[in-house]
């Protein structure tokens, strides 16, 4: 089921409080409130049941959330029921470190391609998972993945972007320090840490 008219924003909350219903269910709750919620995450809870009323009543008034049960309505809004496969282009210190990182588990994603332009890389195995040369990034739509991760130099992103549209992607994450231009159905989220760490000097008092 696809949901119109709903915020960014809104979608951008779903996976943290997926997160945070995880730890609660490895710690054996069964139950929370909006309240109990909000207070384990940081957040407020009139905005954690707005979230929610956009897609149905998930709780009960003076009962709560069943945790379980609200996974699984948050993994079918997310479209996470089913393993989501991804490929990485660039395997430099970023990329080698994107393969190594376990939390993608938790939301069903598997990196199950990776590609460099690199004849050093080509061929070699990280994670268990061979690199291939960047010109075989065409192979995705046979391959049928249709999410990507970019994490190549600037000069190199729109280059990749277009490659991966015209491999079928249809959304990726991009963590080159730029803005890639692709076809309006395709989505990107461009992270960059850089721009996120130069605001965090204006919250902090001067000397």
């Amino acid at each position: 089921m696809r949901y119109h008219k709903i915020s960014d924003e809104t979608i951008r909350r779903l996976p943290v409080y997926l997160r945070g219903l995880h730890v609660l269910a490895e710690q054996g709750r069964e139950r929370i409130s909006s309240r109990d919620l909000a207070d384990f995450l940081g957040l407020n809870p009139w905005q954690i049941r707005k979230d929610f009323s956009y897609f149905g009543e998930f709780g009960t008034r003076g009962v709560g959330y069943e945790i379980k049960t609200l996974i699984r309505q948050i993994n079918k809004i997310l479209r996470l029921e089913a393993v989501n496969k991804a490929a990485l282009v660039g395997v430099g210190n970023l990329g080698k470190a994107v393969l190594a990182y376990p939390g993608f588990k938790m939301y069903g994603f598997d990196i199950v391609a990776a590609f460099d332009v690199s004849a050093g890389k080509i061929g070699k195995k990280v994670k268990n998972i061979e690199i291939e040369d960047a010109s075989r990034i065409a192979s995705l739509k046979r391959r049928n993945i249709r999410l990507g991760i970019i994490a190549v130099p600037r000069e190199a992103a729109q280059e990749t972007a277009d490659a991966l549209v015209g491999a079928g992607v249809k959304g990726f994450l991009n963590f080159s320090p730029c803005h890639v231009t692709v076809p309006r159905k395709v989505k990107v989220i461009t992270i960059d840490i850089a721009m996120d760490l130069a605001r965090l000097p204006y919250y902090i008092p001067a000397n």
